[in-house]
């Protein structure tokens, strides 16, 4: 019965963050969302500003971990979980290696689309390489997240000369 409990926890703060990347895609940014919950709270909400803000390190997962800092303190993060649209990039990672997550729950990977801008990428080659250990968990609501990544059409994507 837990493991239903988790997921369904998980699909509600995963539809929290889809809401946010749907919000980024209208405002004409990167449609990718985040939320960072711990003992069942949301700590904060983050969208990709990085059109909007004209600033390329603001991402959803940044965006959020500044928000909860702000608002929480730096301690609430310890062990939190990270609900994102997208796998963290390796910035956003550090980030979240930094602010002491320990679980991340994403719907979709690099790989899936075929993404080229950062090479053979994973969180998991990110986590071996500086000692990191959180939780993951992919898929959550992969289909709308997709569809909404799709619409969007911005991914460079291997094979393609397109590139945001």
């Amino acid at each position: 019965m837990a493991a239903t409990a988790d997921a369904d926890e998980d699909e509600r703060w995963m539809r929290v963050a889809h809401e946010a990347a749907l919000q980024a895609f209208v405002r004409g940014d990167w449609p990718t969302g985040a939320v960072i919950v711990k003992g069942g709270l949301g700590l904060a909400t983050g969208r990709n500003r990085q059109v909007s803000g004209r600033d390329p390190t603001l991402h959803a997962e940044t965006d959020a971990v500044h928000q909860a800092v702000a608002a929480h303190g730096p301690q609430a993060l310890q062990g939190a979980t990270l609900y994102s649209t997208m796998e963290p990039c390796p910035m956003c990672a550090a980030a979240l290696r930094l602010a002491g997550i320990g679980r991340v729950v994403s719907s979709l990977r690099m790989a899936q689309l075929g993404r080229r801008d950062l090479g053979r990428y994973s969180i998991e080659a990110f986590m071996d390489l500086v000692g990191w250990q959180p939780e993951l968990r992919f898929g959550v609501l992969e289909q709308d997240c997709l569809a909404l990544r799709t619409r969007w059409g911005g991914d460079a994507r291997l094979g393609t000369e397109s590139a945001p």
